[in-house]
């Protein structure tokens, strides 16, 4: 009689189990996704990457994805642009497909996205951070959005709508309303997608009140062609207005309320947003500095003072990543603590790469390696091996792909990317051999020209148009840095043939066309000359 209770009760409880848990662990095992997106984070400056500022300037916690998960050596963006490619994370879609071309142009979120996708199956989805989209996010659950740049010292936010300011330094407000909301605002019993986007390190640098000194006592050697002639190059190298030494602002850039000619600046603007404790610890910090640099400037060679420039620049930069990570180890930490880091895929990368000195340059923009590479770095325990590297052509375009298959939800066929996830895991090696890549913001800030190209894994073929017609082509093999453009030369006309013969087939691939240039084109003039 005993046995046969026993039985009974051992059969009620797996019926019970069946009907009443299964639906509930079958829902938990479905991955969470942290998404993690600074902006203007070139991969020099993350120590994983081992450049020219690890030792310097470390990013441990960034780092611990590389060393827990994969590491991706030649990741790329489509379009190198703030706006843009935050459309192609969103859509799986190339910028002439899903109309973002540029910063100007409106962006349509009627249209498809992987958040909307996630959230109608059973995913809980939050947007928190930078955007730089017009319009209320569509697919979230939960949107606390800047609008557009937004400011680094007690920024105004979008909360599902709604404009609220918020006292504090952006990247210390992100990330404490993204663990806010995974600890105690989402459905603990749905899987999540967080997308956790920092203003940082965007133009124009103001670090966190706790950074301000960091590195004061550090020179940082600029790299080996900061002082770049562009020699060899074409047109749009000479004709950017992007160099640290030339463009950049005294005020704007370097932090200077009154420049070292006795002018101002305009910088004082800019302070007027900050509190009476900001404002003081911000003067405590930068006087002394500006006021020592002015004193000297007059006795300073040009090199020397491009070279203080080029200081003042990298460390503001810097200081602003060190809040970044420092954010990044939180949310790591809160994962570990709460028991989800080995359900959780959590994913760091920047909208684009972003040049630290190379050619003489900050900002973006250019299909050059320092801006259409992008970081990107990926933690899944359960699939992902510590300290895998890839070395494969993936692209912003494949993120939305990658997600739906992690979240076990079919990609529709109008996305343009593939799902990295195999790839990532070890259970294939087959890649794309080529990306494709376009840019559409000219005449504009910075003054870099229309151009569109393609990439593979040695080559990289560019075609500058509109004002001009100039072709450029490098072999990242012999001329790691771009200092080249070997088109036309003889050694490479079968080179040359295949890269040519390559982009005419990306280009029929993905839909694009002169025709579709010159259609975005004249959307273009036609709003810089008010009429859209």
């Amino acid at each position: 009689m005993n046995q046969h209770l026993v039985k009974l009760i051992s059969l009620f409880v797996t019926a019970f189990f069946l009907l009443n848990c299964s639906p509930q662990t079958e829902e938990a095992q479905r991955p969470n996704i942290l998404y993690i997106m600074s902006d203007d984070h070139a991969y020099q400056a993350i120590s994983a990457y081992d450049g020219f500022l690890a030792e310097l300037a470390p990013t441990p916690n960034i780092d611990r994805l590389a060393d827990e998960g994969a590491l991706f050596t030649r990741a790329n963006v489509t379009n190198s642009i703030c706006a843009p490619s935050r459309a192609v994370l969103l859509t799986g879609k190339h910028s002439f497909i899903n109309g973002k071309v540029d910063n100007v142009q409106p962006f349509n979120w009627d249209q498809p996205n992987f958040p909307k996708l996630m959230q109608a199956n059973g995913y809980q989805t939050a947007m928190i951070g930078k955007i730089h989209l017009d319009g209320i996010p569509q697919g979230f659950d939960f949107s606390m959005v800047l609008p557009g740049q937004g400011h680094y010292y007690n920024p105004d936010f979008l909360i599902d709508g709604e404009r609220v300011r918020k006292e504090g330094y952006c990247t210390d407000i992100i990330t404490e309303t993204t663990l806010d909301w995974m600890k105690n605002k989402r459905d603990p019993d749905k899987p999540f997608c967080v997308l956790y986007h920092q203003k940082a390190p965007h133009r124009n640098w103001k670090p966190g009140p706790e950074y301000l000194t960091l590195f004061d006592d550090v020179t940082f050697e600029p790299p080996a062609n900061f002082f770049d002639d562009y020699e060899n190059r074409g047109t749009a190298a000479k004709e950017q207005e992007m160099e640290i030494d030339g463009h950049a602002r005294w005020g704007h850039d370097f932090k200077m309320i009154v420049d070292p000619n006795g002018d101002s600046t305009g910088f004082h603007n800019e302070l007027n947003r900050f509190n009476e404790k900001q404002l003081e610890d911000w003067l405590a910090a930068y006087s002394p500095k500006n006021e020592a640099f002015k004193a000297e400037y007059q006795n300073l060679s040009e090199k020397e003072i491009a070279l203080w420039k080029f200081n003042r620049y990298i460390k503001d930069y810097l200081r602003t990543i060190k809040s970044v990570d420092d954010g990044v180890g939180e949310v790591l930490d809160y994962l570990e603590e709460a028991g989800l880091a080995e359900n959780t895929i959590v994913v760091y990368t920047s909208d684009q790469g972003f040049y630290l000195g190379e050619h003489g340059w900050f900002d973006k923009r250019f299909m050059y390696e320092e801006s259409f590479r992008t970081p990107l770095l990926i933690r899944y325990p359960k699939e992902i091996k510590p300290g895998t590297e890839i070395d494969k052509l993936v692209q912003n375009l494949d993120f939305a792909p990658t997600f739906l298959d992690y979240a076990g939800i079919e990609v529709p066929e109008e996305m343009q990317g593939e799902s990295f996830r195999k790839l990532v895991s070890g259970e294939t090696g087959q890649w794309r051999d080529a990306v494709y890549y376009t840019y559409y913001e000219y005449p504009s800030v910075h003054m870099v020209k229309r151009h569109y190209g393609v990439a593979t894994e040695r080559y990289k073929l560019i075609h500058f148009y509109y004002d001009i017609d100039e072709w450029e082509m490098y072999d990242l093999q012999t001329d790691p840095m771009e200092m080249n453009n070997i088109y036309g030369d003889p050694e490479y006309a079968e080179v040359q043939a295949d890269l040519h013969e390559r982009l005419e087939e990306l280009r029929d691939y993905y839909g694009d066309s002169d025709e579709l240039n010159d259609k975005f084109l004249q959307e273009y003039l036609d709003h810089r000359a008010g009429k859209n």
